[in-house]
């Protein structure tokens, strides 16, 4: 159990409070898990709006003549397909091939890039790309994460929401899109992207400014039905799309390749850190991958760390587990033999000494309904 006095709090932390939010440790961060309930504001997001506080996230800025060039010998997504004003999904590895995180990296400008990393992660991101700096390289590295705050405006009403916070429905940002506005309290950065398969956008401000626009943007939401959510409802909306959670379903000891992100992966752009490393991965064979499962029949709810079984041997763990409100079962995710990994494949989940049967399936676990 973390110190309460040991954790970190987001600008947000008071007000969080004050709306009566339940606070947890997550990630050496005081930060909500729920306010009204987790299902009530994860369906609150898939029906309407809601906004979450990211403001534990870090932003990493790298600049100058040579930012492309050393980006793209950092990560692994192909850094020169990105205009002024677009972003992507991206992997940062240690030699190994390992990941160290998973981020989204956003052209700012023609020598600039915004980098939003995982809370957890900012000194391991800082120490790891400023240590692959050379003397010839002509790049600028600063960390703006401790005067940064930003929020999750996420599900179908966010337009809505963007409408009646900033003036007009041109502010919202096109998926994968960054817009930079100056203001008289500083910069804004809109961000295309969220972490719940939902649209939406992200949205960063400077930390003494949070509260006024969290405020604003709660009774924009509420206006639409829809409510201020926390960590738990982060966690069931992004599991439900398959999307992989840094520290449970990525790490250090295992490759982008195992982890199923190999469209994220530009082997063929040149040489990158982990490179070399998933090439002899690729060419000897997975030892195995992350697959994903759903729960058969009437059975309680998977969650981290519960033992797999496949052909009545335990062969892995669940690496992220819960009981999936859309869809009223269990679902997860678990790194296991590639010959398990099959869909339609059978497996079983221990969970307080008995085994219940899954189905290894296709991610999404969740898909919108048809129109």
């Amino acid at each position: 159990m973390s110190d309460p006095a040991s954790l970190c709090r987001t600008p947000l932390h008071s007000v969080h409070v004050e709306m009566g939010a339940r606070m947890v440790p997550f990630a050496g961060w005081d930060m909500p898990v729920q306010y009204t309930g987790i299902v009530e504001e994860h369906k609150a997001v898939r029906q309407s709006v809601g906004v979450f506080d990211i403001s534990h996230m870090g932003q990493l800025i790298v600049s100058g003549k040579g930012a492309e060039a050393f980006l793209n010998r950092v990560l692994t997504n192909d850094i020169n397909k990105l205009a002024a004003g677009q972003g992507q999904y991206t992997l940062l590895l240690n030699a190994q091939g390992g990941v160290i995180d998973d981020l989204i990296a956003y052209r700012t400008s023609e020598r600039e890039f915004f980098l939003v990393v995982n809370a957890s992660r900012i000194d391991a991101d800082w120490a790891q790309i400023e240590s692959q700096l050379t003397e010839d390289d002509d790049v600028m590295m600063a960390n703006a994460s401790d005067f940064t705050a930003g929020l999750a405006i996420q599900g179908p009403k966010a337009r809505e929401v963007a409408a009646a916070v900033f003036g007009n429905e041109n502010s919202f940002p096109a998926h994968n899109t960054i817009l930079v506005t100056m203001t008289e309290t500083g910069p804004m950065w809109l961000c295309g992207t969220g972490y719940t398969g939902e649209e939406g956008f992200e949205f960063f401000m400077p930390a003494e400014t949070a509260g006024t626009w969290f405020r604003k943007i709660v009774d924009a939401v509420k206006a639409v039905g829809g409510v201020p959510c926390g960590l738990g409802a982060r966690d069931t909306l992004r599991l439900e799309m398959g999307y992989p959670l840094n520290g449970n379903d990525l790490s250090e000891t295992r490759t982008p390749l195992q982890a199923g992100l190999g469209f994220f992966v530009a082997l063929e752009k040149g040489d990158f850190v982990g490179r070399e490393a998933l090439l002899t991965q690729k060419t000897a064979g997975l030892p195995d991958k992350l697959a994903a499962f759903r729960m058969t029949g009437t059975t309680p709810p998977p969650r981290p760390h519960y033992p797999v079984a496949h052909g009545g041997q335990i062969v892995g763990e669940v690496c992220s587990g819960t009981q999936s409100p859309s869809l009223g079962t269990g679902i997860g995710m678990a790194y296991l033999p590639v010959d398990a990994t099959k869909i339609g494949s059978t497996i079983e989940i221990e969970i307080r000494g008995r085994r219940f049967p899954a189905e290894i399936v296709k991610k999404p676990f969740y898909r919108k309904p048809a129109v």
